[in-house]
């Protein structure tokens, strides 16, 4: 039914706008008369200019319903199109001829004969000329309005494809993210267990809590900005377990209880997996700072951490999560946004700043 309605919507304004601009062609030379002309003469004298537009009304229909969308857009067949274009236009010259005799005959010449204005014989040759160009003009307007609204359907159909894509590209990294995520958290409760099976049992119990955020907020587009906190403060403590006292952990969720800004879950997640990933040595010590605000419509998470890169026995994950961000960011934050990342001169230490405009433009 809404698909009905979308379609129906610019066919119902097409045919206003065409009502409208024949309305106004066909009542303006009512307008156009002389203080001294009598209505019956102006309406005679009407009624026998009435033949021009009609006539021009029959070109631009035959070319805008049939012509122009069979010979020139659909088979492109431009000789077709010419030669019946000028047997139209023959046919358009017939019909005035024939309304102007119908006009001499059903109407009565209320204009004194001494001004000769109406003439029972054919117009002459520049009349003919007259006639024949304003009909190749409405030949033309009829060419024009055609291929501005194929051009408008298919940019409509362009986009609708896009959006799907891109709805469908985003339901496939949701999807992808959710067993990224699981795997990374896995590998590091599995390596608690080796050493610290009391540690191990509280980050399983730390994993429901997220998994519940994982499986059912990640299903929605945006998400209120204190639930995606809530869930990187959660996450933050559950990395904490399995890190050695070595490591300096900082983390500023300076985020209020019931701020709704809506946000796209689990954005920030892979920056923060990759901190802990990178930021603490294999000796067990490293930095790491991470801070999220708003302010003013913006969404910033900043992380900066020690810089160890991943040794190549790591099995952890495959390095897919900065690519997923990279790409969300692209399809949730068109020209919305912007990620600041690198390395410091020193090679010591790895930034990633993401800034969301969240009002839409």
């Amino acid at each position: 039914m809404t698909k009905t309605l979308v379609e129906t919507k610019p066919k119902y304004r097409y045919l206003v706008l065409h009502v409208l601009c024949w309305a106004v062609v066909i009542i303006a030379p009512l307008f156009f008369h002389s203080s001294e002309d009598s209505w019956p003469m102006v309406w005679n004298r009407y009624a026998r200019s009435l033949g021009g537009t009609l006539s021009c009304m029959l070109v631009f229909y035959l070319n805008y319903m049939w012509i122009v969308p069979r010979y020139m857009l659909k088979k492109k067949d431009w000789k077709r199109f010419v030669l019946i274009n000028l047997f139209v236009l023959v046919l358009a010259v017939f019909f005035v001829d024939l309304w102007r005799w119908m006009c001499h005959q059903l109407l009565p010449d209320l204009i004194n004969v001494t001004q000769n204005t109406f003439r029972k014989k054919p117009p002459r040759a520049s009349g003919y000329f007259y006639l024949v160009v304003w009909n190749i003009l409405c030949i033309a307007l009829a060419v024009a309005v055609r291929m501005y609204q194929r051009w408008q359907h298919l940019e409509e159909a362009r986009k609708e494809a896009e959006t799907a894509r891109a709805e469908a590209e985003l339901s496939n990294l949701r999807n992808q993210l959710n067993p990224h995520f699981l795997l990374n958290t896995l590998n590091n409760i599995y390596a608690l267990i080796a050493f610290d099976q009391d540690k191990a049992q509280t980050a399983v119990g730390e994993l429901s809590k997220l998994l519940r955020h994982v499986l059912y907020e990640n299903q929605q587009d945006y998400v209120p900005l204190f639930k995606e906190a809530d869930f990187m403060r959660n996450y933050i403590e559950l990395m904490k377990i399995r890190v050695t006292d070595n490591v300096k952990i900082e983390d500023n969720i300076n985020v209020q209880p019931n701020d709704s800004t809506p946000v796209a879950p689990l954005i920030f997640i892979s920056l923060i997996e990759n901190a802990f990933k990178h930021g603490i040595s294999p000796q067990g010590k490293g930095d790491i700072k991470i801070n999220l605000s708003q302010t003013n419509g913006d969404i910033i998470c900043e992380i900066h951490n020690s810089y160890y890169p991943k040794r190549e026995n790591d099995k952890s994950g495959s390095g897919i999560g900065l690519e997923q961000v990279s790409r969300r960011l692209e399809l949730m934050y068109p020209g919305r946004y912007t990620w600041e990342k690198g390395i410091t001169e020193d090679g010591t230490e790895y930034f990633s700043k993401i800034t969301l405009n969240t009002k839409e433009s």
